[in-house]
């Protein structure tokens, strides 16, 4: 369409993910005239299949722990029997109320909400047919003079023989029941996490995986504190290895692995990553190019080769975490109906994996620092004061990574408890590029585990030139 062309909205917003929610609403905050397109659910994965349900499961598989660690406090407390239905039914309650909340933000800001699928026609028009969320719609045709795809991602399976007896992320928050035995394959965020929400919840967990350790591209101190505590936890971890095949006997699932090794189980669940969500959105109308894997490409303002059609978010495969596609969200409807750019730190994204106990990260790894030059290495390894009664054998793992020749604290990396909580804290002390020397004349809070960032004296090493 020729600029000058009336179009039906200023912005139109195909996703309402965390990422696609934030920039609807603020460019509707700056006066445009704003739609949004979903399909499935409002709130996006987060909300309704990733962050959000998942941290309820982990919080729910660690009530048996706190019931046996607090006879150690000399309480007399006595576990009870778990229910899968009780805990799934409260998990969709709250997700219900979080649907109503997203699309109550929206409405209340102005969006107006189109329920379907959408499909582009042209680099202007987008064609939205129905979903199951409203099969009695009719089409219907939009116009828009900017379109910005929050589409995110979906998970993805192997390629092996029974694969379409496993599920995936997806899936594994509507199980009906609770399986006993469980194999977990791949050792990213979602493996790890289910790995041990399992395993808290009483289930036989078998995690496969094919590195050495789980957790590809985290600091290689926390790999290592990590595959301890999946251990700690009772899981079986068959490390280097992949799964050939997977047959259904009776009732029961069987993987076969490359070393030889069966599991039996009753549910296989694949954590082998997600791509991006770019298929069936009628991209072949427009210039937008897409990666082999399904990438969005983009340039640094979120624009696509195609004027006027932008991309943010999981779809873009950059960072895929929730607040990074909020991040974007926000700079880029402020850039294009405020005229003001807004400044966040994508360098120093702080990242947690919730498993029990949780680990969390913020800036570079040891070996990332090393390959910039030299770094001093502090690292702190005790148990909790908690578990000096609880008699639990878990441990923590505190690490900063200081660039020598500014002594500027680069990375910060932790597996304990609360680890996500602090980490937050020290995201800020690493943006702000603070020194070791701030970090060591503030005062702890004491008795702390966080303390312990304030107090690491003795370096444990130097590494690189």
């Amino acid at each position: 369409m020729p600029e000058n062309t009336s179009y039906d909205v200023d912005l139109l917003v195909i996703g309402a993910g965390s990422g696609g929610v934030r920039c609807a609403r603020i460019a509707a905050g700056h006066g445009a005239k704003v739609a949004v397109v979903e399909s499935r659910h409002w709130g996006g994965t987060c909300v309704n299949l990733g962050c959000v349900p998942k941290k309820l499961m982990v919080q729910a598989s660690e009530y048996g722990d706190y019931v046996e660690d607090s006879h150690g406090f000399g309480w007399n407390t006595q576990e009870g029997a778990f229910d899968w239905g009780k805990l799934i039914a409260a998990k969709d309650k709250e997700i219900s109320r979080l649907n109503g909340i997203y699309v109550s933000m929206l409405e209340k800001a102005g969006v107006k909400l189109l329920t379907g699928f959408a499909s582009f026609e042209d680099a202007h028009t987008i064609l939205v047919t129905p979903s199951e969320l409203d099969p009695e719609a009719k089409p219907e045709r939009i116009t828009a003079k900017r379109i910005v795809i929050a589409t995110g991602s979906t998970p993805s399976k192997l390629e092996i023989v029974g694969s379409d007896l496993a599920i995936t992320s997806d899936e594994v928050f509507g199980l009906k029941e609770m399986p006993e035995r469980v194999c977990i394959i791949g050792s990213g965020y979602i493996g790890i996490e289910f790995a041990g929400i399992f395993a808290g919840l009483g289930a036989k967990v078998d995690l496969v995986y094919r590195q050495a350790l789980p957790l590809r591209g985290f600091d290689e101190d926390l790999r290592e504190a990590l595959h301890e505590a999946i251990n700690q936890r009772g899981v079986t971890q068959h490390t280097q290895a992949s799964p050939q095949r997977i047959r259904k006997e009776g009732e029961a699932l069987v993987v076969t692995l490359d070393n030889g090794t069966e599991l039996t189980v009753d549910c296989v669940l694949m954590a082998t990553g997600r791509h991006p969500k770019s298929q069936k959105l009628g991209l072949e109308n427009t210039r937008v190019r897409r990666t082999e894997e399904g990438r969005i490409e983009v340039d640094r303002h979120f624009e696509t080769a195609e004027p006027g059609v932008f991309a943010i978010g999981d779809v873009t495969n950059h960072l895929n975490l929730t607040p990074v596609a909020i991040a974007e969200g926000h700079i880029l409807a402020d850039r294009l109906f405020a005229d003001r750019s807004r400044e966040w730190s994508f360098e120093t994204t702080p990242k947690a994996v919730f498993f029990t106990p949780p680990l969390a990260s913020v800036g570079l790894s040891e070996a990332e620092a090393a390959e910039k030059g030299a770094v001093d290495v502090y690292v702190s390894k005790f148990r909790p004061m908690r578990h000096t009664l609880s008699g639990r054998e878990r441990r923590t793992l505190m690490k900063l990574v200081v660039d020598q020749g500014t002594q500027k604290v680069v990375g910060a990396h932790m597996l304990g408890e609360d680890a996500p909580e602090l980490m937050q804290g020290l995201a800020i002390a690493v943006t702000a590029g603070l020194r070791k020397a701030d970090f060591d004349r503030t005062i702890g809070i004491h008795p702390s585990s966080a303390e312990e960032f304030v107090t690491m004296r003795t370096r444990t090493r130097v590494t690189g030139d």
